[in-house]
């Protein structure tokens, strides 16, 4: 009888998936808005669209300086080494009870910031987009006890509230602004939800948080 000569079963070749449109917009705005790069951008903005950009380039360079120090290099440096001594990845620290030590470390190096340039004799108006990430950090910290709430879109409620405040200091009309970052935070906190990381409460949370912070550290404080 003639023995039947089985095959090897052919392994299947896994298709490569490509991302969504939605995917690719979510992951561009998540690092566009993050929050370690809100106080530069609204530095940024502050000396290019109002009258602050007459001041010398050296003296927006030392601003520049300071806050991308305070609020970029320190808190990436120290998050960093918390991650490499912990041996956490990105998704590890995406865990709210695994979130408190580096809202702790960002609100370490705001209040430096803060502190640096009450030192320095720097004016309200600088020093309140401090003041605002310094409250946001604090508030994350306390949600975080019960919420992990979404802190790209506090970035991005920060952002649109710092909008506000500085059109009411410095009497300018922002509506195509606010529409634009309207429009992109909608973008972001639907692709988040869409893709499960984060609750419709903890988006809201986030964005009112970041709005309140940014209009109370800038207008009231």
């Amino acid at each position: 009888m003639m023995e039947i000569e089985e095959k090897e079963p052919i392994a299947e070749t896994p298709i490569p998936t490509k991302k969504t449109f939605l995917e690719v917009i979510s992951s561009f705005l998540s690092v566009l808005f993050h929050p370690i790069w809100v106080s530069l951008y609204a530095y940024v903005l502050l000396f290019c669209c109002t009258y602050l950009n007459i001041m010398p380039i050296q003296y927006i360079a030392f601003v520049l300086s300071i806050v991308i120090t305070f609020t970029i290099v320190t808190p990436s440096l120290f998050i960093g080494l918390y991650k490499w001594m912990n041996k956490y990845s990105l998704k590890d620290l995406s865990e709210r009870k695994r979130r408190f030590i580096p809202y702790v470390l960002t609100l370490m190096s705001y209040i430096t910031c803060l502190i640096t340039m009450y030192k320095m004799h720097f004016p309200h108006y600088f020093s309140g987009i401090i003041v605002a990430g310094v409250l946001c950090a604090a508030i994350c910290i306390l949600l975080n006890l019960r919420w992990r709430i979404s802190i790209h879109l506090a970035g991005c409620g920060m952002f649109i509230g710092g909008l506000l405040s500085y059109s009411v200091l410095f009497q300018f009309n922002p509506v195509w602004w606010l529409c634009g970052f309207i429009l992109l935070s909608g973008i972001q906190g639907t692709a988040r939800i869409s893709y499960h990381q984060h609750t419709l409460l903890e988006i809201i949370l986030g964005f009112v948080a970041g709005m309140f912070c940014s209009i109370a550290g800038i207008l009231f404080i």
